[in-house]
């Protein structure tokens, strides 16, 4: 059976508190200084939010011990940011959503690079291949509003990464923890690292895994995963500025989905990176970075490993597909420093191919035969080469003007020779199709005399070359295109971005708001068929408005409580209707006392029900089923820093079991017993003990 109608079949059967603001620091000089810092003292408060650090950007260490239970991947961390949810797909691999925008809207990087996952179902997005806790710092960029890693981006751009090492002599450092859970929930994590001043070799490795989980209804949801990652740096330092660096990286897992009619039973990941940073220069040019990067996903999709094959599906026999994808880029960077000014100039390019094979099944013999049995075939190939400038500029004592602008040339090739259920003859096959984008950015920053305060207003335009799923996953193109391929718009994203910014010596408050205008906004609708339902894509115009805001009030020496509330809104101008997969209205409320080496939190998640949506339309992962209940949800933590080298920590999520689905969710499959209208219920009450080391 072709690739694509498996992919379709797959897919369409289908009390937070605010952690204290955390400055910025020179990377190669300053940033290392919390690991030794962390090797001496533990912090005792677990996190169960992330409050914004500096106007529309959000830094934070996703090694600290967070509420709900620590993250199973990317996705599952970004969501205790206010602003972000997740379209979820059961235990694990959920989809990242920035203020109800989805997929390459948001660009989100691993130590500079870009790692692109190959389901064109996105079964493996990008965030299923990073493992938080092994990164030391994330990023955070909320809207259009920088220029310097990639194209796109018109959501917002997201960092994790890892540090060089530092050490003044001869030493080493060992960080690690171990997590028990309800479910069969038990995670590995060890880090560490040997060096000298002249360099270093640090290696960093995990293994999590889970069982079905239990709702609050106590009815089993199928969702058992597992996943290991294993990533080594070398580096050099033949002086205090400059640094080489050599990294290399594996991993794989699987997991099953009650939302999906094939589960993942392979995400094997390979990623090789090589670094060059040189800084102070001179007087004018300080720094020079570049880097070149590979990173290869191969991930396998099938319906018998993990669960057995439906026969009253339409899937009824045993079936896989694979699919790999190969991304190698580069980037070179400058960063020039006048009097009042800072310049960050450079260029980028990227190379990302796509390939897939499937299995065959005869229904006379009853043979199977996998889908590695077959020779690979190569469907697309996508090159992308921009140049950015940002520059900051100290205009006066409590001034600064933000700019920064790039351009980019993006291509796609098809190599697919047919498409559609019936392997017609594809129309576009081996054509190429290109675009130039521009895109940019100006913001204006204010500190208020007399007053930890700064207000800031900026202007962004993002435009996006359609990715992978959107070009190659639809059924069909815009009305009056051959196919997707063919007829999708790049997408035109002009958004203005405001907000304020206090930070007091007892009160911490943050307010961020934007309105935008989305021209060719590219969106996926649903029709029901005998086989599963088909897609179209099609560029409409939106527009899109909302905020997150939050404050943290230390009330005396011991007890803090925190808050804080996050709005999507989108209208499809286009069809005077609602935008949909926007996230209804959420807020957290914390409440966190401390004293010595122990500390005890409370929070209260409540989201509100959404009314606001368009039934049978949505992304290439998940459309509106309808409108959805609020819910609250209420957990509890503790930790206690047992010496310098051991902290102590432990939870409850979902204090009160509550049965409770999220409004950005899968449809149930059928081959598990859930209706295909019907969304998955997250986990009911869960129990959690983590312990971390450090020495």
């Amino acid at each position: 059976m072709p690739l694509k109608k498996v992919c379709l079949l797959a897919a369409l059967a289908p009390l937070t508190g605010l952690a204290a603001p955390q400055e910025t620091t020179d990377p190669l000089n300053d940033e290392h200084a919390a690991h030794h810092e962390h090797a001496v003292e533990l912090q005792s408060t677990i996190i169960t939010a992330v409050q914004q650090s500096s106007p529309l950007t959000v830094v934070t260490n996703p090694k600290d011990a967070r509420q709900p239970v620590p993250a199973s991947d990317g996705a599952d961390y970004l969501k205790t940011i206010p602003g972000f949810s997740v379209v979820r797909n059961g235990g694990s691999n959920g989809d990242p959503v920035l203020r109800g925008m989805f997929g390459s809207r948001l660009n989100i990087r691993t130590n500079g690079g870009l790692m692109l996952g190959a389901c064109p179902a996105r079964m493996d997005a990008p965030t299923s291949y990073i493992s938080p806790e092994t990164f030391d710092k994330l990023t955070v960029i909320k809207g259009p509003q920088t220029v310097l890693w990639g194209p796109g981006a018109s959501a917002g751009t997201v960092l994790f990464e890892r540090e060089p090492e530092s050490f003044s002599e001869l030493g080493g450092r060992l960080d690690g923890s171990v997590l028990a859970g309800s479910n069969g929930r038990f995670d590995k994590v060890l880090d560490g690292a040997v060096g000298s001043d002249l360099g270093y070799l640090r290696v960093v490795g995990n293994q999590a895994q889970a069982d079905d989980y239990r709702d609050g209804n106590n009815d089993t949801v199928p969702s058992r995963w597992n996943k290991w990652n294993t990533d080594v740096a070398l580096g050099w330092k033949p002086d205090a500025d400059t640094l080489i660096e050599l990294t290399a990286g594996k991993g794989d897992g699987e997991a099953r989905y009650a939302g999906r009619g094939m589960d993942g039973s392979q995400f094997q990941r390979e990623s090789l990176g090589l670094r060059f940073e040189q800084s102070n220069i001179g007087e004018v040019l300080s720094k020079v970075e570049a880097q070149v990067y590979y990173n290869y996903a191969d991930h396998v999709m099938d319906n018998f490993r993990l669960r057995t094959p439906d026969p009253t599906s339409s899937m009824p026999m045993p079936m896989a597909a694979q699919v790999d994808r190969r991304t190698v880029g580069g980037r070179l960077a400058a960063t020039w420093v006048w009097t009042d000014v800072e310049l960050v100039s450079g260029v980028d390019a990227l190379r990302s191919e796509h390939r897939e094979r499937s299995s065959s099944y005869s229904m006379m013999s009853g043979r199977y035969t996998d889908a590695d049995q077959f020779p690979w075939s190569k469907d697309a190939v996508f090159h992308n080469y921009g140049a950015f400038a940002e520059m900051t500029w100290n205009a006066a004592e409590r001034t600064r003007l933000i700019g920064g602008a790039r351009v980019d040339r993006a291509e796609a090739t098809d190599y697919r020779q047919t498409t559609g259920m019936m392997n017609m003859p594809n129309p576009t096959a081996n054509k190429t199709r290109g675009d130039t984008l521009p895109s940019g950015f100006a913001r204006y920053e204010y500190d208020l005399a007399d007053s930890p305060t700064t207000v800031y207003a900026g202007l962004g335009h993002a435009q996006r070359f359609p990715d992978y799923w959107e070009l190659f996953s639809a059924t069909t193109g815009p009305a009056g295109s051959v196919n997707a391929f063919a007829g999708s718009k790049p997408e035109k994203t002009t958004q203005l971005d405001f907000g304020v910014q206090y930070g007091g010596e007892k009160l911490q408050a943050w307010a961020s708001g934007y309105v935008g205008q989305v021209r060719d906004y590219l969106l996926f609708t649903y029709s029901p068929g005998m086989m599963g339902d088909s897609t179209q894509v099609q560029n409409i115009d939106a527009r899109i408005m909302g905020g997150e805001l939050g404050a943290a009030y230390q009330l005396n020496s011991n007890w803090k409580t925190d808050a804080t509330l996050a709005y999507a809104w989108g209208k499809n101008s286009s069809d005077g209707e609602a935008l949909p997969q926007m996230p209804p209205l959420e807020t957290r409320l914390g409440l966190t006392y401390q004293r010595e080496a122990f500390s005890a939190g409370a929070l209260w998640r409540v989201v509100a029900s959404q009314g606001r949506i368009a039934e049978g339309k949505g992304n290439v992962v998940g459309q509106d089923l309808g409108q959805s209940s609020g819910f609250g949800v209420f957990s509890l933590n503790a930790a206690y820093r047992l010496n310098p080298h051991f902290k102590l920590s432990t939870g409850v999520d979902n204090l009160f079991n509550k049965a409770y689905a999220e409004h950005l969710n899968l449809a149930g499959d059928a081959g598990f017993g859930f209706p295909a209208d019907k969304a998955i219920n997250e986990p009911g009450r869960t129990l959690w003990t983590k312990v971390d080391f450090s020495f």
